[in-house]
């Protein structure tokens, strides 16, 4: 039986990504995709292409990343206690005392980030931040031995991958960054109405992104697009202590942020925004001052250059255990990113100043 759009999202959220280590979630991609794409593929970088009508000339492509911020085994020292490095950008704060999974070659192995306890930290200690460096993760081995049993150097780690869902239709999980902007772009291509589609949409799910954008500038090379869209998490400013003056005024719940900025076309925003005002799909603005950190800043730049737009979902907490995004604003994106594809025309040019 087929999952449903939600599934498919619970789906993505339990499955490991960490960066450079895609390959369970992209087979999850795949096998979800199946049934209305026109084309699904795989490239040597591991980003998961998955197309419709894709033999148009005019090509749009979507990207959203699957990789997830995570930890990789370091060190193991005598007495079987495992050091981990980051992948991707943590506050080492939100890890003291998580439960963590290292993904081995026979398997998950459960273990728990251990850090002093309180009673035995000296008052120095006390005021300063630990490093990842500080923290071990304790899998209950005895000794060196019986850890290197189970685990090896240059396994990865997750934190749970659990998803709470909370008052308002609010979704509380790890990875939400991006699994949230990966499930808008293959939900969007599925809800796209081939009668009026003219063009070709390429939705991928790419990799790396949280190590440098890496899978945006290598699919956006293959695919070779005339239009490159970015969906990705942006900052939820309607929390305490965020000054809105310096962080914008993005609210939970309002639609998705439309960017604007030196990184965007500005005729690609506009069609964006004249889209979301005729179909009445709710939205909200972000000025994007300089080059962003998502796959957009690759996508535009690539060979002679694409236009380019960035759609964001706000998310609170972002890069913590209990990032928190709106599933109506997860509709209304793919929505957004669907009608967009249906009401372009392949002669259109967003190219500035014609």
């Amino acid at each position: 039986m087929a999952k449903t759009p939600r599934e498919f999202f619970y789906d993505l959220i339990q499955t490991p990504s960490p960066s450079g280590y895609e390959e369970k979630i992209q087979g999850v991609v795949r096998d979800y995709v199946k049934d209305f794409a026109d084309d699904v593929r795989v490239d040597l970088h591991g980003n998961v292409i998955v197309a419709r009508n894709p033999e148009a000339p005019f090509r749009v492509m979507f990207s959203g990343h699957c990789d997830q911020i995570g930890l990789i085994v370091n060190y193991v020292d005598a007495e079987g206690f495992v050091y981990v490095l980051p992948l991707g950008g943590w506050d080492p704060q939100t890890l003291v005392g998580v439960r963590v999974t290292i993904w081995s070659k026979n398997g998950p192995v459960e273990g728990v980030i251990g850090r002093k306890a309180i009673h035995l930290l000296t008052e120095e200690e006390r005021k300063r931040v630990p490093k990842v460096t500080d923290l071990w993760v304790d899998i209950g081995a005895a000794n060196k031995a019986e850890a290197e049993e189970h685990v090896r150097v240059g396994d990865c780690g997750t934190i749970p991958l659990d998803c709470r869902e909370l008052l308002n239709n609010r979704l509380a999980a790890p990875a939400t960054d991006d699994k949230a902007g990966l499930w808008v772009v293959m939900e969007a291509l599925r809800r796209i109405d081939a009668a009026k589609l003219n063009v070709a949409v390429f939705a991928v799910s790419s990799v790396q992104e949280e190590v440098g954008l890496r899978g945006a500038k290598t699919s956006a090379f293959g695919i070779d697009p005339n239009v490159g869209i970015a969906v990705d998490v942006t900052h939820a400013t309607d929390t305490p202590t965020v000054d809105k003056k310096i962080s914008g005024e993005i609210l939970l719940g309002k639609g998705p942020a439309i960017g604007k900025g030196p990184n965007m076309s500005m005729k690609l925003v506009d069609a964006l925004i004249d889209v979301a005002d005729a179909n009445k799909i709710p939205y909200q603005l972000a000025a994007e001052n300089r080059i962003t950190g998502t796959d957009a800043a690759n996508i535009q730049v690539t060979r002679s250059g694409v236009s380019t737009g960035l759609v964001s979902i706000p998310n609170r907490y972002m890069h913590t255990p209990v990032e928190i995004v709106s599933w109506d604003d997860m509709n209304a994106s793919a929505d957004l990113l669907a009608r967009y594809c249906e009401s372009i025309s392949p002669d259109v040019d967003y190219t500035p100043g014609v």
